[in-house]
């Protein structure tokens, strides 16, 4: 059996969790350029964080396993457990204590620490302890679990200041991570902006096609590099205030129509549409002539800027899951920009509305271009989802998901 070690006294655990962060930052400025740019913020932080951040152990006290009681003597590098003899031929006990998270925790001292290190035997995966003893009083069995208790109990106390230190370590990793990526992205793109507007072919590097960060497990598409005959144009997007302005605009829409069923009892899909969109030209104007906000097709609502769609959102009555399938695939069709918004909105006319938002927000998440929910308004106020464009998991759409129950029937019991 392998001796126990003293714990928690090598290093300062300080210095190994500055480490991480600094190997993080590294990997940002290392990064290449047309991979970082052509990749989700989101994504790159997503990797970042798993690869840098440190999972404190936890101990799984309730599926300690014990092995069978044995002979053997008290190694010199353990500490006694009865007395300060260390005779040949004692009874040891040796339980197996499991944990998840990383082990070389336990070797490291946290920025507050006791004056009585605990001592173990670290395996991947588990920690053992054990006792060693002799005579009737020294077998009590009582006496024997209060001792395993008593060193486990101390254990993790240590575990708990080392978890405060990592705790704080992994929750501003997140923001400087963050931060450094916006940074460089905004250096790269300043880069491209110069690089562009010089008039010079620009030399492209040998190994470019070959290249590949390892991301996992999205593939990683190279962004195309701007031409000496153009201009480098950065992508029309909706700035996140006037998408949310836009949004509460439709959710204020919707609540006024939910209060007065009469009126929209004998409307179809687009006249439920024309009457959000006199809401939201309301609200906002043309930076020339027109309207804003347009109709195109039967169900869009949109904005255009240079002939790209950066916001659309698509209206339906719910049918079915088949309805949330076939505005996903209508949305896709249309988005070709980066970072595009949309809106989700979907006209329930009869029915129970939590069930159906409930199965709508799933279809949502079943989708085969779906990344992640963002977050959850208030329940059944709004979703919001991000998805993915066809064939490039980098082209992230936020998509807000708005329930209108404009019941046209009572509600099924």
């Amino acid at each position: 059996m392998t001796a126990e070690n003293l714990l928690f006294v090598t290093d300062h655990l300080s210095a190994v969790l500055e480490a991480q962060y600094q190997a993080a930052v590294r990997d940002v400025d290392e990064w290449e350029p047309g991979q970082l740019l052509a990749t989700a913020d989101a994504d790159v932080l997503e990797y970042l964080v798993s690869q840098y951040s440190v999972d404190c152990p936890v101990l799984h006290r309730d599926q300690i396993e014990q092995f069978p009681v044995s002979e053997g003597s008290v190694p010199r590098q353990s500490k006694p457990a009865s007395s300060g003899r260390s005779p040949r031929g004692k009874t040891r006990i040796t339980i197996a204590v499991p944990f998840d998270g990383e082990a070389h925790v336990f070797q490291h001292r946290a920025s507050q620490d006791g004056r009585h290190p605990p001592f173990a035997d670290v395996r991947e995966g588990e920690l053992r302890l054990t006792w060693y003893g002799d005579g009737q009083a020294d077998g009590d069995a009582t006496a024997v679990r209060r001792y395993f208790d008593d060193r486990l109990d101390n254990i993790e106390q240590y575990l708990s200041w080392s978890r405060a230190d990592i705790d704080r370590h992994n929750h501003s990793l997140r923001r400087q991570v963050s931060f450094s990526v916006a940074q460089r992205k905004a250096r790269l793109l300043a880069d491209r902006q110069l690089e562009a507007s010089l008039g010079f072919s620009v030399r492209q590097r040998p190994d470019a096609a070959q290249y590949a960060v390892p991301v996992k497990p999205r593939k990683i598409e190279t962004v195309r590099r701007p031409t000496a005959n153009s201009t480098f144009q950065p992508e029309p997007v909706l700035p996140e205030a006037q998408y949310e302005q836009a949004l509460n605009v439709l959710r204020n829409a919707r609540n006024a129509l939910e209060r007065s069923p009469s009126m929209t009892a004998s409307l179809d899909e687009e006249k439920i549409r024309d009457l959000l969109l006199m809401s939201l030209n309301a609200q906002f104007e043309g930076a020339a002539a027109g309207e804003v906000f347009n109709a195109a097709g039967k169900t869009d609502i949109l904005i255009r800027v240079e002939d790209r769609n950066v916001f659309i959102a698509e209206c339906k009555i719910w049918r079915g899951p088949k309805t949330i399938r076939d505005a996903l695939s209508q949305l896709l069709t249309y988005l070709t920009w980066r970072d595009t918004k949309t809106a989700l909105l979907v006209f329930i006319r009869s029915g129970q509305p939590t069930t159906i938002i409930e199965k709508a927000a799933k279809e949502i998440e079943q989708h085969p271009n779906f990344k992640r929910t963002a977050t959850t308004r208030e329940d059944g106020e709004r979703y919001d989802f991000v998805l993915h464009a066809d064939g490039d998991s980098n082209r992230e759409i936020q998509l807000a998901f708005m329930p209108f129950a404009l019941l046209d029937a009572p509600a099924e019991q």
